[in-house]
C-alpha cells in the first residue's frame, strides 16, 4: 500500500471582506482611522464595492483529498478557485476555517517572491535560516550549500542583501533553497514564470528529479497545462472553492478548459487576472479590446488587431509584446514577438497587430504579455495573461485538426527532375 503524504478532510477557509484580520495592524488601523473620519478606506481594493465589507467568502469550501509519497500533483482553476489558499493552508501560513490536515514530513514551499526570506540579510545568511526552519543542522546545511547556490545562479551575488535582488534572482535562489533543502513535501506556486525560460526548464527537470528519484512529493500550481503535462501524473481540478476532478491529467485539464470556455468577448478588463500578483517589474496590462468586432469571429483571411492598455511604473528598455495562441486542449500553436521598443513611465494604449494567415477553423486561446530583452537575449517577464481572450477561427469546414493540425503550410511543390 502506497504511504499517505498529506490527507486533507473537508478543509474549509472563509475569509471576512474587508474585516479586521484580514491584513496588516498599520493597514486596519489606517482603515479604522479613516471611517471615523467618514473618509474613504485608504486600504479598500480597486474594484472591490465597499457594499461588500463584512461579508464572507469561501475560498475553499469541503476539500477532501489524499495524497501519497512520491505523487507530483498539478493543481489547476481559474483565477479565484482556492489554489493558492489551498497551498498557503498547506504551507503552515494561514491557518482553515474548519477541517483536518495532515501533513507527513517537512514542507518547503514557494509561493510567492520573498516567502520566507529576510530582505536585510545576505543569500548565503537565509539559506540557513530557512535551513534552521526546517530542523536542519549547519553540518547539513553545509553539505548542500554549494549545489544550492550552483543552481540559483546568483554565485556573485550570494553575499549581497537580498533586497537588492531583482524578481529574476530572488526567485532563482527561493526556489533553489526550496528543491535542495531536506524536506519530503515541496509546495510550489506559479512565482516560476517570473524566471527566465531556461531556468523555468531547470526547474522542472529538478522537481521531476525529486519526485522520481527522491521519493519527494510535489505539489504544483500553474495556469501552463504543458508544464502540468510534464511534471505530474496525477492531477485535480479547483472550482469556486470546491474540488470538482481528481484523476488524470488529460482528463484534469480538458474539465479545465470546458470551465475556462467562456463567450468570444471583445472587450476585457485585464485587472487581477496576471498571475504575477502584484510585483513591480515596470509595466502592468490594465486593458484589451479586439479592434472591429462585435464578437471574436475571424476568417484567416484577416488581420487580428487589439487595442491594449498598460502603464508603466519605471522606464523599461528593450521591450517587447508577446502573443501566444493554443488550442482549446492547450496545445501551444505559436508565438509571435513584436520588436523591442523603449518605453517611459506613463499610461499607454497600443496598437498590436498580428495576421491570422494558414490558421486552421477552430476555437484558440490567446495569452498576451510584456518582457524585456536582458544583455543575454533572453526574453524576462514583466507581466502576463494566460489565456487574456478566446477567438474563433471560420474555415475550411473540411479540415480536421485532429488529423491535419492547426495550421494550414503551404503545399508541397513536386518537380519533375527528368530533362
Amino acid at each position: 500500500m502506497s504511504e499517505v503524504a498529506i490527507r486533507i478532510q473537508n478543509l474549509k477557509k472563509k475569509y471576512s471582506i474587508g474585516a479586521i484580520g484580514s491584513t496588516t495592524l498599520q493597514n486596519e488601523l489606517e482603515s479604522w482611522w479613516a471611517k471615523v473620519r467618514h473618509k474613504a478606506d485608504p486600504n479598500l481594493q480597486l474594484n472591490l464595492d465597499e457594499r461588500l465589507i463584512g461579508k464572507t467568502f469561501w475560498a475553499l469550501n469541503g476539500i477532501d483529498l489524499t495524497i501519497y509519497k512520491g505523487e507530483s500533483i498539478g493543481i489547476i482553476g481559474n483565477n479565484g478557485a482556492g489554489k493558492s489558499t489551498l497551498l498557503k493552508i498547506l504551507s503552515q501560513v494561514t491557518a482553515p476555517t474548519e477541517g483536518e490536515i495532515d501533513l507527513y514530513g517537512r514542507v518547503t514551499s514557494m509561493l510567492e517572491v520573498g516567502t520566507g526570506f529576510n530582505g536585510e540579510m545576505t543569500g548565503r545568511e537565509n539559506i540557513y535560516m530557512n535551513g534552521a526552519i526546517l530542523g536542519m543542522k549547519k553540518s547539513e546545511i553545509d553539505e548542500k550549500i554549494e549545489d544550492i547556490i550552483d543552481f540559483s545562479e546568483v554565485r556573485n551575488f550570494i553575499d549581497t542583501p537580498v533586497k537588492r535582488y531583482s524578481s529574476g534572482m530572488f526567485v532563482k535562489l527561493a526556489f533553489s533553497v526550496a528543491a535542495h533543502l531536506n524536506s519530503e513535501i515541496m509546495i510550489m506556486d506559479e512565482v516560476l514564470a517570473v524566471g527566465d525560460m531556461a531556468f523555468q526548464k531547470k526547474c522542472l527537470d529538478k522537481m521531476h528529479e525529486a519526485a522520481q528519484k527522491e521519493g519527494r512529493t510535489v505539489l504544483y500550481v500553474s495556469h501552463n497545462m504543458e508544464t502540468i503535462r510534464r511534471l505530474c501524473q496525477r492531477c485535480i481540478v479547483l472550482d469556486h472553492g470546491k474540488l470538482i476532478f481528481d484523476g488524470g491529467v488529460e482528463e484534469a485539464i480538458a474539465i479545465y478548459m470546458a470551465h475556462a470556455l467562456g463567450e468570444n468577448e471583445v472587450d476585457m478588463d485585464l485587472y487581477g487576472k496576471s498571475f504575477l500578483n502584484d510585483m513591480d517589474r515596470g509595466i502592468f496590462l490594465d486593458h484589451l479590446t479586439l479592434l472591429d468586432k462585435v464578437t471574436a469571429v475571424y476568417k484567416n483571411t484577416e488581420t487580428l488587431k487589439l487595442l491594449v492598455s498598460f502603464h508603466v511604473t519605471h522606464p523599461v528598455d528593450q521591450a517587447v509584446f508577446r502573443l501566444t495562441l493554443r488550442s482549446e486542449s492547450d496545445v501551444g500553436i505559436g508565438t509571435s514577438w513584436s520588436s523591442p521598443v523603449h518605453l517611459d513611465t506613463g499610461t499607454y494604449q497600443k496598437v498590436m497587430t498580428m495576421p491570422l494567415t494558414d490558421i486552421a477553423k477552430g476555437y484558440f486561446y490567446a495569452s498576451i504579455g510584456f518582457y524585456q530583452l536582458d544583455e543575454m537575449g533572453k526574453h524576462v517577464m514583466l507581466d502576463h495573461i494566460t489565456r487574456a481572450f478566446k477567438l474563433e477561427i471560420d474555415g475550411d469546414p473540411t479540415w480536421h485538426t485532429n488529423a491535419y493540425g492547426y495550421m494550414q503550410l503551404a503545399p508541397v511543390t513536386i518537380e519533375d527532375t527528368n530533362k
